[in-house]
């Protein structure tokens, strides 16, 4: 589970953009008031199980969960009407930054398909050291995704929007007492970072009250 650097994170806001030059058939929602940007979720609304994922793009961890756990949670659960899935995201650094703002910029049809590939080829685009390799490895994984070169530089340019993600991560990591990810919350309460059978467990208990 990687733990939150702080000092990186308030030197996101200042840095979000500055390496960037102009140069599925399932529900999903996002809840977005007053200019303040919301979390994205996967499946009914109605599901009694509602599962909460604090998740970085950049964390390995958090692309090992998504390669072992959470495809075989959407079969058995989410796409069953059964659990509502969603994901909190967490910025360690900027490029999982960019990577959100690249996921967002998808929109809600195009947001989780956008999420599996960042976490599938999280090794790739993730690996670089060099800002401007990451952006344009980003702005493939964008354009492959639907999204034309001038939606990619609009959303990547977007400082308020950097600036009012990163204060909704303090918000959320604060309220619900979160120190690294990735960290699973099943209807509220904290199950850490658990295996499939684990996490089946928790859903169960859940859905036999």
């Amino acid at each position: 589970m990687l733990k939150l650097n702080r000092r990186a994170m308030i030197a996101l806001a200042a840095a979000a953009t500055a390496a960037i030059s102009p140069a599925l058939a399932q529900e999903t929602t996002t809840a977005t008031t007053a200019g303040v940007p919301g979390d994205f979720s996967l499946g009914s609304p109605d599901a009694p199980v509602k599962i909460v994922e604090y998740a970085s793009f950049t964390c390995p961890h958090c692309a090992h969960f998504h390669e072992t756990v959470f495809k075989t949670l959407k079969t058995d659960y989410i796409d069953t009407g059964k659990v509502q899935f969603t994901l909190r995201e967490v910025y360690f650094d900027r490029y999982g930054l960019w990577a959100a703002m690249v996921a967002r910029c998808g929109g809600d049809m195009r947001y989780f398909g956008i999420h599996d590939m960042l976490f599938s080829q999280q090794q790739d685009w993730a690996a670089s050291q060099d800002p401007t390799e990451v952006v344009g490895k980003l702005k493939t994984i964008g354009l492959t995704a639907g999204l034309d070169q001038a939606a990619l530089d609009t959303c990547l340019n977007d400082q308020a929007q950097a600036e009012a993600l990163i204060k909704q991560f303090e918000t959320n990591m604060a309220a619900d007492g979160v120190k690294g990810t990735p960290t699973i919350f099943v209807n509220g309460t904290n199950v850490g970072n658990p295996g499939y059978d684990d996490l089946k467990a928790a859903i169960e208990a859940e859905l036999a009250k």
